[in-house]
């Protein structure tokens, strides 16, 4: 086994990946996120993620920004719909010093009033700066579709009426009934021995009594599918299309990923690129993602283009659709698209800090952690068939939903 997990009795997970290098990265991944607001309080899961980085009980603002880049490190965190991580890159002999934070950051956070109205403001000036990024804003009101009525739904920024109306009361409430000490990993990846890593952790996580609130994830409800063209003071057009798509639990979850990545995925010789920017010329970008999240999963193809081929762009995709629903792949094909696919995994591997939080997340969901030798299996076990069947599922044209923004002026 290439990695190992130690459970501390207040339920957090330890994990190490061990690697030979002087640079070691660590993250604290905690199951929560936007998904877990309760309705009206968008945008606060993200607001509790800034404002962690502002005053805890031992150190102030500027002290938790300094301690870490003080000895060159790099510390940073993000909100996802389901997760809030927080994460570091330093030398190897800094891991206490980074643990130690994480550990301050997570539990010892004040929530000042000040410094509460002073991120409001800048998340205020982050959300602005997002509407003027359609490519960004057009994917946040497609999940709207999607999620229509539901927590997924909802920017994780939030709204600015939304962020201005959370509270300290809110914050505290959100943490009390969304961080589970079950439900956290502490992820690790570095020169270590895993005996001295596990006396570490329990000296700096050993004292955090267990905290083990009943969550309210709800699932979401029936999908309608919307096609929406809208006017924006913009100067090109952008567009998305898709379908509700599998979890992580689902059977086909790496068949969905197989034809994401054969279809609009990483790499120039995608089919939509191929199609439609390498052979019409009509679109600078295009691309699909597969989201696979707890209990449901997004599935998305997103491009821009000049107004006055967006019509075309849109019937290309449509036919690129079809294809995959109607016709076979040939064996060869396939093993090709697995082949690409495969390599595409095994090199990202070299991105460090993103492996162990994918590792980490891993753990999260599945409570285990496969060998990449195992997905590569799963992989290659997609069948010609198995793709058929997922993109007529998913790609189903009457399950499609589509949102264009366009310029005004046209």
């Amino acid at each position: 086994m290439d990695h190992s997990v130690h459970t501390l009795p207040n339920g957090i997970r330890i994990l190490l990946k061990p690697h030979p290098s002087a640079i070691a990265h660590a993250c604290i991944l905690i199951n929560s996120g936007s998904r877990d607001e309760e309705n009206g309080k968008d945008g606060l899961a993200h607001l509790i993620e800034h404002l962690l980085f502002k005053k805890t009980e031992k150190r102030n603002t500027t002290q938790i920004l300094n301690w870490l880049e003080l000895i060159g490190a790099d510390l940073n965190a993000y909100t996802t719909k389901e997760y809030t991580c927080i994460h570091a890159s330093f030398l190897n002999q800094y891991l206490e010093r980074s643990l130690d934070l994480f550990e301050d950051l997570v539990f010892h956070s004040l929530f000042p009033e000040e410094e509460i109205q002073k991120e409001k403001e800048v998340i205020l000036d982050e959300i602005a700066s997002y509407l003027d990024q359609p490519e960004e804003a057009i994917q946040d009101d497609f999940e709207g579709f999607l999620f229509e009525d539901h927590a997924l739904g909802r920017n994780i920024l939030g709204t600015p009426e939304s962020v201005a109306s959370l509270s300290r009361k809110n914050i505290l409430d959100f943490i009390g009934s969304n961080y589970r000490t079950d439900e956290m990993v502490v992820g690790i990846i570095g020169q270590y021995d895993f005996n001295k890593i596990i006396k570490l952790c329990e000296k700096i996580f050993g004292d955090i009594p267990a905290s083990k609130p009943r969550k309210n994830r709800n699932k979401p409800g029936h999908y309608q599918p919307k096609i929406q063209r809208e006017r924006k003071s913009i100067h090109q057009s952008h567009a998305v299309m898709g379908n509700r798509a599998y979890s992580i639990h689902h059977a086909d979850r790496e068949g969905l990923l197989l034809v994401n990545n054969l279809l609009g995925g990483m790499g120039m010789s995608s089919r939509l690129n191929l199609e439609i920017r390498e052979k019409h010329g009509i679109a600078y970008t295009i691309e699909s993602s597969f989201i696979p999240l707890s209990d449901t999963g997004m599935f998305s193809i997103y491009m821009g283009t000049d107004a006055e081929k967006m019509d075309k762009a849109l019937r290309l995709v449509h036919k690129e659709l079809k294809k995959l629903r109607e016709v076979k792949m040939g064996a060869l094909q396939l093993q090709r698209a697995k082949q690409k696919f495969i390599g595409q995994i095994a090199l990202a591997e070299e991105n460090y800090l993103n492996l162990i939080i994918s590792l980490s997340k891993s753990l999260l969901d599945y409570g285990s952690i496969d060998p990449l030798e195992v997905l590569f299996e799963k992989i290659n076990r997609v069948s010609e068939a198995q793709i058929l069947s997922i993109a007529n599922e998913i790609f189903d044209p009457k399950e499609l939903s589509v949102l264009v923004f366009e310029p005004a002026g046209n």
